[in-house]
């Protein structure tokens, strides 16, 4: 929805509101036009309802307004004695429409100060905690899990985050009707969380830093696509709206106006390698040859650290690691029965590549400018593949090209001007990451956030029969960020948290000996 289209739908919400309520705002000793002010009547609809006015805030933030909407119509037929098991379910079942029904045909009497009641304490209470985690969630603070290996090292699967949305300024949601504090499906059963329509503006609040190289961002992926299994339109593609496409964490290797290349595996940036986070340690596939003999499972799980699904056994002297640093594969080099470790790089070209420019590949393309928000590039048939994305899907330009005409919204053009900043996002195991090598620059529209803390870690290795041993208690409350090797501060939080007990166990005990 445009903004014209959104302002339109809200006066809509507050005719039917005046519609449905003006008796029983006169009803309730206040005149009837007032059900008819925008935001006004929200702050006079909070006193009739005996709640405080900040709740009139609440209506507005997108997806909290969804808790808060069932619970204002409640509230209002409680407000005139309508308290009734049927009436709670009439109103948020008729999605408020049985107000309309109240407010024409009843004869009902106002009920003032009814929140001096217990159970409506108890709601408030609770509404209040659903509320507060959900502004957290949106707004400060998502928690994450890593699924896949593509940072490992840094991140390891099984690692439980928590994303900052405030480090590079927190997103409003473009989808305003969904379930609050999941994303794009519902846990279990695994169905939609969300509707299509409305979508409705959306902004960032300022952030507190820019993305800068090798940050590790959770972005939304850009070309994420849900695939309808059922019924007449089974088996085709529909975009998913971009704030609930699926969530990526790749290191963002790019940055707007560089020149990014890579030889040999070797991200360069202006020309120069790109200088590498101090944990940062990437991976590559390697060809090992062994004479014959068996490698020890624990030896490549304990020792070396290695997930065994990122070992394929080609024959029986030859395996292919997807995942090794120099430094374990230096180590896999002086094991006995080891006759060769040989790094696989791509020479070849490969067709799923960005652009599918012949000859690149995974470990040797560019170069290509990444582009940021008011810079111009020149367009022309020979650099319309790179950008022909960003102009049509990410801006929601339309692009025709005849020859060597090239038509932006009708008219002829031989440039173009960003309208928002890219970003280039790889995994640190570059032979076992989907990224920007295969679908290209991932727009600031599509950023969610930072990872700063590990609060669990669970090694998928480990059986749940050796719960103790599954907790890697070296990762737990580690920062994400920071240089030198992580730091766990989970003793410091025991430490506090018993210090905490005990003096509340002191108060009490105290407090009790003098009643």
């Amino acid at each position: 929805m445009t903004l014209i289209q959104w302002f339109i739908f809200f006066l809509v919400i507050q005719i039917v509101h005046y519609v449905g309520t003006w008796k029983l705002y006169e009803k309730a000793g206040r005149k009837s036009w007032e059900a008819a002010i925008p935001v006004y009547n929200a702050i006079v609809l909070m006193k009739i309802i005996d709640r405080p006015r900040w709740w009139t805030i609440l209506l507005f933030i997108p997806i909290v307004n969804l808790i808060m909407f069932p619970v204002i119509w409640v509230e209002i037929l409680r407000a005139f004695g309508k308290k009734s098991t049927a009436d709670t379910i009439l109103g948020v079942v008729t999605l408020g429409l049985y107000i309309y029904y109240i407010n024409y045909t009843q004869d009902v009497t106002y009920i003032p100060n009814k929140n001096h009641v217990k159970t409506d304490n108890t709601l408030s209470s609770l509404l209040f905690a659903i509320v507060v985690a959900t502004l957290v969630h949106t707004y400060v603070m998502q928690p994450y899990t890593i699924p896949s290996s593509s940072l490992e090292k840094s991140l390891l699967i099984g690692d439980f985050l928590f994303v900052s949305k405030f480090h590079y300024g927190a997103r409003t949601p473009q989808t305003a009707v969904a379930l609050p504090m999941v994303h794009d499906s519902i846990p279990l059963i695994k169905a939609k969380s969300y509707l299509n329509w409305p979508q409705i503006p959306t902004f960032r609040f300022p952030g507190i830093q820019k993305i800068e190289r090798n940050d590790i961002v959770v972005f939304n992926w850009p070309v994420d696509t849900v695939k309808t299994m059922f019924g007449d339109n089974s088996g085709q593609y529909t975009y998913k709206p971009v704030d609930k496409k699926t969530n990526y964490v790749k290191r963002c290797v790019g940055i707007p106006g560089d020149s990014l290349s890579i030889k040999d595996g070797v991200v360069m940036i202006n020309n120069k390698p790109l200088a590498l986070h101090d944990r940062q340690k990437l991976q590559f596939s390697y060809d090992v040859v062994t004479d014959g003999n068996r490698f020890d499972y624990n030896y490549l799980i304990h020792d070396l650290k290695l997930n065994p699904n990122e070992i394929g056994a080609i024959s029986e002297t030859q395996f292919l690691f997807q995942c090794l640093t120099d430094e374990t594969a230096n180590r896999l080099r002086n094991n006995p029965i080891v006759k060769s470790v040989t790094k696989k790089l791509t020479t070849a070209g490969e067709a799923d590549i960005f652009t599918g420019h012949p000859g690149w590949n995974r470990d040797n393309l560019g170069p290509i400018y990444i582009p940021g928000k008011g810079q111009t590039v020149a367009l022309n048939k020979e650099s319309l593949p790179y950008y022909k994305q960003i102009i049509t899907e990410y801006e929601h330009n339309d692009l025709k090209v005849t020859g060597d005409e090239i038509r932006i919204n009708g008219k002829v053009v031989n440039s173009y001007t960003f309208q928002q900043d890219y970003y280039w996002m790889m995994g640190d195991n570059r032979h076992n990451s989907q990224d920007s090598r295969y679908w290209g620059y991932v727009p600031f529209e599509n950023v969610v956030g930072k990872p700063v803390f590990i609060w669990m870690s669970l090694d998928q290795n480990v059986p749940w029969a050796k719960a103790i041993d599954k907790i890697r208690w070296e990762r737990l409350f580690t920062t994400v960020g920071g240089s030198g090797e992580p730091v766990s501060y989970f003793k410091y939080f025991v430490i506090v948290l018993a210090a905490w007990f005990g003096y509340d166990f002191y108060r009490k005990r105290k407090a009790k000996r003098n009643s």
